[in-house]
C-alpha cells in the first residue's frame, strides 16, 4: 500500500478520504491498544469480542435511580432556553425540537461526573491503553412520532477528514436513557466493519457540520458500498432497558432509523481519545469543526 503524506498535517494520511472515488482501505491500527491482560473493568473474554466485533453492549451500566437523574438533567438541558439558543444545541429541522445537545460534559456537572466515572472512563483507558481526553460528548433526544434517524456511516471518516484525528484510537459508548426496543430507532452496527476503513468520494464543504449535524451528506458512503459491507458483515440491532450502554469502536459502519413509534429513545454519548493520538489539522477538510464537536482541550479525564 501506498502512503500518502497529508500536506496540510505533514503526518502520513493512512486513511484518505473524500476524494474522487470510494477507497476501502485495510485498518492499519490495533482494536484494542491495551494488554489483553491489563487491569480493568472489561474481562479478557470481552475484550476479544471487541477486538472481533468492534462492540461491546453491557446490560446495565448505570443503576436505575441514576438513569433518573440523568433523565432529569437531559429534561432540564432541552427544555432551558439559554441552552436552545446555544450553537451546540442541534434542532430537528421538521419538528424544530432539540435533537442534540453538544460538550455536554462542560456544560452540566451532572454529566461531567459520568464522564469521570471509571465505569464509563475506566473502559475507555482500557481499550485505549492510555489515558484519554473527550473528544466529543452530547445528549441525544429522539422522541415519538417522527424524530428522524442518522445515515451510515463511520464516526472515524468524519473524525478523520474534518477533526484531524490521525489514528484509529477512539472509543464511543452510548448510554441508554429510555428502553431502546427494536422499533423506536435504536443503533445498528455492522459486526466486523471496523476492520476495513471506507473512504468515501466527495470533497468536504465549508462548514459542512452545520448540515451533517442534522442530515450526513458528505462522508455518506455509496450504496454500492453499504451492500457490500452488509453482505459481508451483516447487521446487529442493539435493544435493552434505560441504564444499559454499548461501546464501540470509532471506525463501526453504524447508523439509525427513524422513531415513528410514541416511545422516545434518549441516551448520552461520550467519545473518548487517546491522548496519544490528538487532533491535528484536518485531513480533507477547508477548515477544523468547532470545538463543540471536535475537541482541542486533550487534557486527560481525571
Amino acid at each position: 500500500m501506498t502512503t500518502i503524506t497529508d500536506t496540510t498535517t505533514g503526518l502520513p494520511d493512512l486513511y484518505p478520504s473524500r476524494g474522487a472515488t470510494e477507497v476501502l482501505t485495510p485498518r492499519q491500527d490495533p482494536v484494542v491498544w491495551g494488554a489483553p491482560d491489563a487491569p480493568g473493568p472489561i474481562d479478557p473474554a470481552d475484550l476479544l469480542s471487541y477486538e472481533r466485533d468492534g462492540f461491546l453492549a453491557i446490560d446495565q451500566l448505570i443503576t436505575d435511580d441514576e438513569v433518573a437523574v440523568y433523565r432529569n438533567e437531559l429534561n432540564r438541558l432541552v427544555n432551558d432556553p439559554d441552552i436552545r439558543a446555544d450553537e451546540r444545541s442541534i434542532v430537528e429541522p421538521m419538528s424544530k425540537e432539540i435533537r442534540s445537545v453538544f460538550e455536554v460534559h462542560k456544560i452540566s456537572e451532572v454529566f461531567a461526573e459520568l464522564v469521570r466515572d471509571e465505569r464509563v472512563v475506566g473502559r475507555a483507558r482500557q481499550i485505549l491503553g492510555s489515558d484519554v481526553y473527550v473528544h466529543q460528548s452530547r445528549i441525544n433526544v429522539k422522541p415519538g412520532f417522527g424524530a428522524s434517524g442518522f445515515y451510515w456511516h463511520s464516526d472515524f471518516e468524519t473524525w478523520h477528514a474534518e477533526d484531524g484525528l490521525p489514528r484509529m484510537r477512539t472509543v464511543s459508548v452510548s448510554i441508554a436513557l429510555t428502553e431502546n426496543y427494536d422499533t423506536n430507532g435504536g443503533l445498528m452496527i455492522m459486526p466486523g466493519s471496523h476492520k476495513t476503513f471506507l473512504g468515501c468520494a466527495g470533497a468536504t464543504p465549508k462548514d459542512n457540520y452545520k448540515k451533517s449535524l442534522q442530515m450526513q451528506d458528505a462522508g455518506t458512503p455509496s450504496d454500492e458500498a453499504l451492500t457490500q459491507l452488509a453482505s459481508q458483515h451483516g447487521i446487529k440491532l442493539f435493544t435493552g432497558r434505560a441504564g444499559s450502554a454499548t461501546w464501540f469502536d470509532c471506525n463501526c459502519m453504524h447508523g439509525s432509523g427513524d422513531n415513528i413509534t410514541p416511545f422516545p429513545r434518549s441516551n448520552v454519548f461520550i467519545v473518548f481519545n487517546s491522548v496519544e493520538n490528538p487532533a491535528v489539522e484536518p485531513f480533507a477538510a477547508p477548515v477544523r469543526r468547532p470545538e463543540f464537536i471536535g475537541a482541542r482541550d486533550f487534557t486527560p479525564v481525571r
